[in-house]
């Protein structure tokens, strides 16, 4: 099984309020799950992780424990940052930070393959309307 992660998170004001969304897609493009949601009063960094962390813990209910260890997912999202701590590229420096990288880690560490790649804004479209539908919701 492979699935991509779609995920985008934002903040209007830095912190500001909130808002977290993914598409979940399978090996064929399909859209196989959705997140959006308003997280409060944030900042922008907290909001891309719990994107990704909402979108894993979504795949967690869709994918049988037993064929999670044989599943690979690709995370694909905009913010160069998360990808880059997330590929070991950057060190997570702040608290808040650190638990939401050990929050995704966890989450992630029960499928096979995982990877994290930085993407245009432009090809993050689904993800980005729905952190702002979250955002919207939210206001």
């Amino acid at each position: 099984m492979k699935f991509t992660i779609h995920a985008d998170g934002g903040s209007r004001s830095n912190p500001g309020p909130a808002g977290a969304g993914a598409m979940i897609r399978d090996e064929l493009g399909n859209s196989v799950a959705s997140v959006s949601k308003f997280l409060g009063t944030r900042t922008n960094n907290f909001a891309e992780y719990e994107a990704v962390i909402l979108a894993f813990e979504e795949l967690l209910k869709l994918v049988p424990e037993g064929k999670r260890g044989k599943t690979e997912v690709v995370v694909k999202m905009d913010s160069e940052l998360v990808v880059k701590q997330m590929n070991g590229l950057y060190k997570v420096k702040h608290p808040v930070m650190k638990e939401q990288q050990a929050r995704l880690a966890h989450n992630a560490a029960a499928f096979g393959t995982v990877s994290f790649a930085h993407v245009p804004r432009a090809e993050n479209s689904d993800a980005d309307a729905l952190a702002n539908a979250a955002m919207d919701r939210g206001a």
